[in-house]
Formats: structure tokens, C-alpha cells, sequence
């Protein structure tokens, strides 16, 4: 095929709220010596995303400041030392920028072969999420059979990915969530325990369901007060893995539970990461957790799709947090998965862009208190144009 120069891309005007991510062109860049250079049908859509959009993760020296960090497509253009690829392979890989854009150059060590069981939409719901629960669960957790995992937002991309991982692997899944539906969909994932943060104390019941043992590993995306809570839930030689802060990266702690537990305190980031490190990591979940997804065993859960010049909408919905599982920017409509998503859930009859979000009404047009904002953008990212939306002419149908 032919390559454009140029390309559509989403870039950030400037630091801010969800719409300061607008659609421009850019040149399409050429692989680098040990690149592939991928035609994107589709990339997820991640929490880091958001905080390089509101200006607090830059992305690291030498990557695109175009936000996205995992996509999936096809092969289209080869550096000269590449070697495991071939023009026309459909792959999913793990970049350090610029998944956000039509083409995206990727190192050919980060990538993995897309397999056939999954759609392209699917597949790039993977890279960053399973090689984050990988790295952190099996390699720095150490999490073996037999063992207890408490994963802490069980419902999130990380989340679903970490239940279905780990009871495949042997090993018994906690969770915590923050809706009765969210926990539901967590046990129906393979989770033994869901718990609802909100009305339930995830210490008293870590400890009821091991029987006052404590879990073995702990995943937290959370951070704050829950670091002193982790030590409280977790077993004697337990392991808690830091992999973000919604939170807070700063807490009081007595320390002295790290002693008397024998406890490892540990975490890592994945994007500013060196090639070497990532190639390791995708080695190994080629080896391990890829033939699962190959045989349908394990599976990436897609709760979105957005078109490229919906970003702004998608983010929208990743703040919120109304989401269960993925949210995934696609490029294309006939790469073999779910029906095309146009920002609307019309089968609901609500705008999705505004549906989604905790407390909205589609009566008055309102969000929650400390919502405005994000309404206000969902809405632009839609328009206004959708024949439910609260300011077109007719009324939202329930």
C-alpha cells in the first residue's frame, strides 16, 4: 500500500480538561531502524493518557507527544534491521506515544503478533494492561497457585485483566469496586470475592474470607490511605505492588506492620521503561499469557468505542470512571469486532458521552455536583448533534 506524508492525529493544545485534545495533521513519521511502522485501527485508552493531558506525565525524552500508548493494526513499513516482522502482520504493541494518529511507528521488541481470536479493536486492549498485570503481579508480586490476590479497582481495564490472569494461573481472586454492578461483573470474571468499597471495609473482609490470613499479593492503583490499609489486609511474607496513585503518593504509615509481616513494599512504572525491559516483559507475556488469549481463555474486555475525533468523549467517560473493563479509540468499522460505537449509546437512548457519566440526568441536561465540567466537555465532544441529546429537539426517550 501506499503511504501517505501525511496523517490525522489527536494532539493536546494545551494542558486541561477533556477538550483541549484536538484532531490535526501531522507527518506521518518513518520507522526507525529497529521500528515497525503500523497502519492503527485502533489504541486504548488509558489513565496515564489522561494525565499527560491535564500536563502531569510528560512523555519521556525522544517519544511523540502524541498521547497513546498501546495500539493494534497492521504492519505497513519496515527499518532495516528489523527481523521478526513482515509487511501485512496484524500486531498489537506497547509504545511510548502516538498511539492517538493513523500510523504509529513501534520497536519491534515491544510488539506482539494480534491473534486470531481477537479483533483489532480487541487487541489493543491489551499491550499496556497485560504487560502492567504481568510485570507486576507474576514478576515483582511473584503471585503463585494456591495463593490470594486483592486486586484493588477489580472493574478498570488493569482490573479485569488481573482476575482473569491470575485464575488462570491458580491462584484465588479478592477484588474491591464501587458499584454493586461493577462487582458483579467482577465475580462473573472469575473474581471469589468482590467487595464494595463504598459500603464494605476491604481490611475486615480480606481478612473473613482468608480466614484472618491476609492476602498474599496485593495490586494497588489507589494509593493514599490505602497504603497503611494494604499492610493491615495483607499476609505474613505478603507482597504489595504499586502501579499509580488516583489517590494520593503520600500517606501517614506506621512502617513497623512491614516488619512484623516481613512485607515488600514494591511498584514500577512501564512507560519511561528502557526497549530492553519492555522486550523482556513482552517476551514473557507472549510466553505465558498470549496462548491464552489465542485460545480464548483469557480476553481483553471492551466496554467503549470511540472514532478518532471523539477523544475528547472517551476521555470523558475514563474520568467519570463509569466504565467497566477497556476504552478503546478505533480507527476503522470493519476490522472484525463489535459494531462501531459514534459516541452515542443509542440502543439505551441516552447520548453515551453524557450517559456515562455518575449522576447525570438526561431530563434537565445536569451532572452531579463537581461534575459540570466534565458534562460540559462530554457534551462538546458530541456536538449536540445525537436525536437524544438534551439539546436537540426531542426528548430523551428512558
Amino acid at each position: 500500500m501506499t503511504i501517505p506524508q501525511r496523517m490525522t492525529a489527536i494532539a493536546i493544545r494545551q494542558p486541561g480538561p477533556p477538550d483541549v485534545l484536538v484532531a490535526e495533521e501531522r507527518p506521518v513519521a518513518a520507522p526507525g531502524p529497529a521500528e515497525v511502522l503500523v497502519r492503527v485501527h485502533a489504541a486504548g485508552v488509558n489513565r496515564p493518557d489522561v494525565m499527560q493531558r491535564r500536563g502531569l506525565y510528560p512523555p519521556p525524552k525522544g517519544a511523540s507527544d502524541i498521547p497513546g500508548l498501546e495500539i493494534a493494526g497492521e504492519v505497513v513499513g519496515l527499518g532495516p534491521d528489523v527481523s521478526r516482522w513482515r509487511l501485512g502482520d496484524r500486531v498489537m504493541a506497547l509504545v511510548a506515544g502516538g498511539g492517538y494518529a493513523e500510523y504509529c511507528p513501534a520497536h519491534e521488541g515491544s510488539i506482539l503478533p494480534a491473534p486470531d481470536s481477537l479483533s483489532l479493536v480487541e487487541a489493543a486492549a491489551v499491550p499496556e494492561t497485560f504487560f502492567t498485570v504481568w510485570h507486576n503481579v507474576f514478576q515483582r508480586g511473584a503471585l503463585k497457585s494456591g495463593e490470594t490476590l486483592l486486586v484493588h479497582g477489580g472493574s478498570s481495564g488493569i482490573g479485569t485483566a488481573a482476575i482473569q490472569l491470575a485464575k488462570s494461573f491458580g491462584a484465588r481472586v479478592i477484588v474491591t469496586a464501587g458499584t454493586a454492578e461493577k462487582c458483579e461483573a467482577c465475580r462473573k470474571l472469575g473474581a471469589d470475592l468482590a467487595i464494595d468499597y463504598r459500603t464494605e471495609d476491604f481490611v475486615a473482609e480480606t481478612k473473613k474470607a482468608t480466614g484472618g490470613r491476609g492476602a498474599d499479593v496485593i495490586l494497588d492503583m489507589i494509593g493514599g490511605d490505602y497504603i497503611e490499609r494494604n499492610y493491615e489486609a495483607a499476609a505474613v511474607d505478603g507482597r504489595i505492588v504499586q502501579i499509580a496513585f488516583q489517590h494520593s503518593s503520600r500517606a501517614t504509615v506506621d512502617f513497623l506492620r512491614i516488619m512484623l509481616k516481613r512485607l515488600t513494599h514494591t511498584g514500577s512504572t512501564l512507560r519511561a521503561r528502557s526497549l530492553e525491559d519492555k522486550a523482556a516483559i513482552a517476551r514473557a507475556v507472549g510466553e505465558h499469557a498470549l496462548p491464552l488469549l489465542a485460545e480464548g481463555k483469557v480476553k481483553p474486555i471492551v466496554f467503549r468505542t470511540f472514532p478518532l475525533a471523539q477523544a475528547a468523549a472517551a476521555h470523558a467517560l475514563m474520568e467519570s470512571s463509569a466504565h467497566i473493563g477497556k476504552i478503546v479509540r478505533r480507527m476503522t468499522a470493519n476490522d472484525g469486532g463489535p459494531p462501531p460505537q459514534d459516541g452515542h449509546s443509542h440502543g439505551r437512548g441516552h447520548c453515551l458521552a453524557l450517559a456515562a457519566l455518575p449522576g447525570y440526568s438526561s431530563s434537565t441536561g445536569s451532572g452531579p455536583t463537581g461534575e459540570a465540567s466534565i458534562v460540559s466537555f462530554a457534551r462538546r465532544a458530541c456536538g449536540g448533534t445525537c436525536r437524544v441529546h438534551p439539546r436537540s429537539s426531542e426528548r430523551p426517550r428512558h
